[in-house]
């Protein structure tokens, strides 16, 4: 599988606890932080959790 470039687009303020511990455990932290991971099923479970925060690019 390749590599998944994912980028937080929108703030985690007014998000519940599990989203924003979701976020976090994908490495991000700011508004316009982004990092790659590698593609399975784990990582893509996590994002759709929290789909409506992120941009996620197929590199």
């Amino acid at each position: 599988m390749g590599n998944l470039k994912i980028t937080l687009k929108k703030s985690t303020i007014k998000c519940k606890e599990d989203q924003k511990a979701t976020v976090a455990a994908l490495g991000l932290r700011k508004i316009g932080q982004t990092v790659e991971h590698e593609d399975n099923p784990q990582i893509r479970g996590m994002i759709n959790k929290v789909s409506h925060l992120l941009q996620v690019e197929e590199v």
